[in-house]
């Protein structure tokens, strides 16, 4: 699929995400970027890429209300025209000890990690059928891509994420003969979270063997590559520096 004049929702649209939007507009497609709380972000990158010269949708939605997905949807296509492009990017990542997790605490990950992947994919796909085809791409987890739980406290992320990469095999297979193509991501060591020690960098530098953290235009890359793809579908790609085989 060429990018020019294609239309791409995504959503999460903060740091890693804002770098995948400046990728898919440098390559022709207009942009809908979905924030729940970040609007001066989401609006500073909508400037930009207005200032070169493509079109962009912003859109406040909390996903975890499922009628919120279908909105999204039906928002980029009022404002931009058409979808050809779905990125699945909204996510939590927060650490609790398995004794302490409750029933919200598992529905409000699942809910947002799993759920509105899906629901956004069920939206968007008649879109896409009804311009020839599409791409999704999800975000999985180099952890969960790996098939076993490595870290204390992230049980709701773990099996969500699991739960994204059968999501995205089992569309992949629904959707193929639409030719809309379903791959996702399964992040490594990209971007330190906020907070995050010197000493705690250096542990995970030392635990990637390439050495360093990627970087999010290494996420962007491996977003265009997938979009870009006529050929591949139903795969999980680790982009992680190799953190999965040490």
């Amino acid at each position: 699929m060429t990018l020019t004049n294609r239309v791409a929702l995504i959503t999460g649209g903060k740091r890693i995400g804002a770098e995948v939007a400046r990728t898919l507009a440098a390559g022709g497609a207009d942009i809908a970027l979905v924030f729940n709380r970040s609007r001066e972000e989401a609006d500073a990158v909508a400037r930009e890429l207005r200032a070169n010269g493509r079109r962009v949708a912003t859109v406040q939605a909390d996903l975890s209300d499922p009628d919120s997905c279908t909105r999204v949807v039906e928002e980029t296509v009022q404002e931009l025209g058409r979808l050809d492009v779905l990125v699945n990017m909204a996510s939590l990542y927060k650490a609790k000890p398995f004794g302490e997790l409750t029933v919200e605490d598992w529905d409000t990950q699942l809910n947002v990690d799993l759920r509105a992947a899906f629901l956004c994919a069920h939206a968007s796909a008649p879109h896409m059928k009804a311009h020839g085809g599409g791409r999704i791409v999800n975000f999985a987890d180099w952890v969960a891509a790996s098939g076993r739980p490595r870290y204390l406290g992230y049980v709701p992320y773990y099996v969500a994420k699991q739960g994204v990469i059968a999501l995205t095999e089992a569309l992949a297979l629904e959707l193929a003969t639409d030719q809309i193509l379903v791959n996702a991501i399964a992040p490594g060591p990209i971007v330190a979270p906020p907070g995050t020690s010197a000493e705690e960098m250096a542990a995970v530098e030392k635990a990637t063997p390439l050495g360093r953290w990627g970087g999010e235009q290494e996420i962007a890359k491996a977003v265009r590559f997938l979009v870009e793809s006529d050929f591949v579908t139903g795969e999980t790609i680790r982009v992680d520096g190799g953190r999965h085989v040490k």
